[in-house]
């Protein structure tokens, strides 16, 4: 019976290639569409899944709002990890980490850049699964000056030597870090990357008793089946027990005065959880996270895309009903049942789902490079060979054959002998209103893709275009430059002057996109603290370097005489920082190592984004100093010969430090790298989308005008146009089309008004914009379906009524 049914199934998709090509070139897309966005989305939801103890390890992490600052910091105070391993048994272990930044590895006298490191306790192995595979494999950090490196820097260090109880130097440090292990390299799909991992014991911070200050990354490992919202409601008390008497002596206040208005604690955040959820502070999170409404949006736009495909196989199958009325109506009258004939369809669906499956294997094949260049992944088709996808494949396979083919399985099954045989079978007009539904869906689907599309596509213009308050064009940033030492610096930096090419140098390791240094500070006023504020460390150039606006006052400059006591703010902390409307002049305190210092504000620049437009511009503190690397303005647009021409001064220098530089429009631009991701994957599938929908709208067309096709002859000998054929054809597919507009256009608004609030800044959603995603769609609709209502009305009417 099975082979009767394959081969019954196999003779009618010959018969009927055209339908069955669009159902499986639609299916195909669905499915490869699904298969990439779950390769997607099953590497985001696993990161740091590879630590044995991943379900058990939570990361402490520190929530407070002060003043109205809201504060969300990925780092706690040293005692933290101690404390709390003290304090509840169900703390099995407990470990901190600490980014080591902008360090400088040399071995031998020779330097090595681009090297990440990381301060760890010593237990930090025996919570994490890094597997050492040479050298000493337990505690190999136990002493003090130990460092543990990964396979892939001891092969860029040393090459095929044996890297074990080798010594490399921190920073030009006199005690050097003897290298007691390799570690395999830290997987991808972790939150953080580190080349080397150095034993916190020679750390004097890391035994500090300070409950209000400290940057240590402390990880607890709980007892299985712990609950982690129980330990978490304990915190409180530990906090105030700790933080309290702390607080009473730095500013007079108890604990339970200063959290009344100033909320502050400490929370547990599940390790598994990290990489989606980065509400944290960019300064205090290890590397960039993932977004989780990314992962939900991707998932939605494989799933529609899937129904999309199965809808038009519903919707052909179905119309294409009276073709197949009259076997039907044989083979009830030969004896077969329902459930054989149902049999039957159901093999045709899972046939056609079965070769569309192994297509879009194929085609995932092909595309996943490019992919993973959208994308910036780098995942593999072995993804998909394992013996647990295989089996998830094969039930895709049946699901989606039942989700295709159940209706026109039920449709057809139920036609009745006698109409069947006449082909006048009874229900079509259900049917025809459940496939006006199905089109419906279909665009209400590429619709609200279209119009989304058009958002993200204007928001990321708008993020380029926006006045920042400073030029990021023409802008070269040599970060590094300080490790050449300050007179050798100094002297590059007079050098650049000299070049025709350029228009100022500035000393700063400050720059408001890409990677600068990091500094905030306690502020108070008259005593009493008022908020955090970032603060940039920045010479006399450096705002006309940038170019920034100074409203009011005046720059640094040395022909002032001292001026470490004096301070340039932006508007925003004019305001925050309640100075009046003549804030030059006044004064207020920053916290320093050595306490608080009273400082003077001699100018006002106009506010700028130093930060992503994500966020609302906070208050900044510029302070005068001349630490760091060199900002350097172009007169010229030729950036690559103003590169050429910088490396060679570098070079002359004769340093072992490598020569880097980073652009700043480039850098701001790879600030918003996950948003322009989304929008080229938006782009992508919502072409790939209307492509489907227009697919099974072609095969309506199609089987309405063979339908019509006798109508169409009788109706041209009587005198109607061209163009009143492909209108009557056109209209109640158009219509079906305007409905869907109704649903997509207010779904569409909704969803991407609620992304666009993640900015502080953006663009408002205007009517162009769902009349310029109605014309895109009404117009790719209307060509689809002109197309085939052109041909039949351009046949010759003889055809159709030769056999009357």
């Amino acid at each position: 019976m099975f082979k009767n049914y394959l081969k019954v199934a196999w003779r009618n998709i010959r018969k009927n290639r055209g339908i069955f090509a669009i159902n499986i070139i639609g299916l195909t897309l669905g499915i490869a569409s699904c298969l990439l966005i779950m390769l997607f989305v099953v590497d985001e939801l696993n990161y740091d899944t590879f630590n044995e103890k991943a379900d058990e390890i939570v990361r402490v992490v520190l929530k407070a709002k002060i003043e109205n600052e809201d504060i969300r910091e990925a780092v706690v105070m040293a005692p933290v990890a101690q404390t709390l391993k003290e304090v509840f048994p169900e703390v099995l272990d407990a470990t901190r980490l600490q980014k080591i930044h902008n360090p400088s590895i040399s071995y031998n006298k020779v330097k090595f850049n681009n090297t990440s490191l990381a301060y760890v306790d010593p237990n930090f192995f025996d919570v994490f699964t890094m597997p050492i595979i040479k050298g000493t494999y337990k505690n190999p950090l136990d002493a003090p000056y130990a460092i543990v490196v990964t396979e892939e820097l001891a092969f860029r260090y040393f090459g095929e030597e044996d890297p074990i109880g080798k010594s490399l130097s921190l920073n030009e440090e006199s005690q050097p870090y003897k290298i007691s292990a390799v570690m395999k390299n830290i997987p991808k799909n972790a939150h953080f990357h580190f080349d080397a991992f150095i034993s916190m014991q020679g750390l004097s911070a890391a035994n500090s008793n300070s409950w209000t200050q400290g940057n240590f990354h402390t990880y607890l490992e709980l007892e299985k089946g712990a609950s982690q919202s129980d330990l978490e409601s304990k915190l409180p008390g530990v906090v105030e027990k700790n933080m309290g008497p702390q607080l009473q002596e730095e500013i007079g206040i108890s604990f339970a005065e200063f959290s009344k208005e100033n909320p502050i604690g400490l929370f547990l955040q599940p390790l598994t959880s990290i990489h989606l959820n980065s509400e944290f502070t960019k300064a205090s999170s290890l590397e960039e996270g993932g977004d989780i409404k990314y992962v939900y949006i991707f998932s939605a736009i494989a799933l529609f895309m899937l129904l999309i495909a199965c809808i038009n196989f519903m919707n052909l199958s179905t119309a294409s009903a009276s073709k197949r009325a009259k076997e039907i109506g044989i083979r009830k009258v030969l004896g077969s049942r329902r459930k054989q004939l149902a049999n039957q369809f159901l093999m045709e669906s899972f046939l056609a789902t079965l070769m569309a499956m192994l297509f879009a294997v194929v085609l995932v094949a092909i595309v996943l490079p490019y992919f993973n260049t959208i994308s910036g992944k780098e995942l593999e088709l072995s993804y998909l060979v394992t013996p647990k996808l295989i089996s998830a494949l094969l039930v895709a396979t049946l699901l989606i054959s039942l989700l295709a083919g159940s209706y026109p399985t039920i449709f057809l099954s139920s036609f009745k002998p006698v109409t069947a045989l006449k082909n006048k079978f009874s229900g079509s007009g259900r049917t025809k209103g459940l496939r006006s539904g199905l089109v419906v869906f279909q665009f209400v689907i590429s619709a609200a893709l279209i119009l989304g599309t058009l958002v993200v596509n204007q928001q990321m213009s708008y993020i380029q275009n926006k006045s920042l308050g400073y030029d990021k064009n023409e802008i070269l940033v040599l970060r590094d430059a300080y490790l050449l030492g300050e007179n050798k610096r100094n002297a590059l930096k007079n050098e650049l002057l000299k070049n025709s090419k350029v228009a100022g140098v500035s000393v700063s390791g400050f720059v408001p996109a890409g990677p600068s240094n990091n500094s905030v500070s306690p502020i108070y006023k008259n005593g009493k603290f008022i908020r955090r504020s970032m603060q940039y460390d920045i010479d006399g150039a450096y705002m006309n370097v940038m170019g920034m606006t100074l409203l009011e006052g005046r720059n640094f400059s040395d022909d002032f005489g001292f001026e470490q006591d004096k301070v340039i703010i932006n508007e925003s902390a004019v305001k925050a920082f309640g100075l009046g409307e003549n804030p030059l002049g006044k004064s207020f305190e920053r916290a320093t190592d050595n306490g608080n210092e009273t400082v003077t504000v001699i100018g006002i620049v106009k506010d700028f984004h130093h930060e992503s437009l994500h966020k609302t511009i906070e208050p900044l503190i510029m302070n005068y100093g001349s630490a760091g690397g060199l900002v350097v303005r172009a007169k010229t647009a030729n950036m690559k010969a103003l590169i050429a021409d910088a490396q060679q001064l570098w070079n002359g220098f004769n340093t072992d430090e490598v020569f880097s530089y980073a652009l700043l429009d480039e850098s701001y631009r790879d600030t918003y790298v996950a948003e322009q991701k989304m929008g080229t994957v938006l782009n992508i599938f919502a072409i790939l989308t209307i492509l489907v929908a227009c697919m099974g709208l072609f095969g309506l067309v199609t089987f309405t005008a063979e339908q019509r096709f006798k109508e169409i002859g009788i109706r041209k000998v009587l005198g109607s146009s061209v163009y009143q054929i492909v209108t009557m054809l056109s209209k109640d597919f158009l219509k079906l089309i305007g409905l869907s507009f109704l649903v997509a256009f207010p779904l569409g608004y909704y969803l991407m008004n609620s992304w666009l609030e993640n900015f502080a800044y953006h663009i408002t959603i205007k009517w162009w914009f769902f009349a310029l995603a109605a014309i895109f769609t009404m117009l790719i609709a209307f060509a689809t379906i002109s197309y085939k209502s052109l041909h039949a009305a351009l046949q010759n009417p003889i055809k159709s009524l030769r056999t009357e």
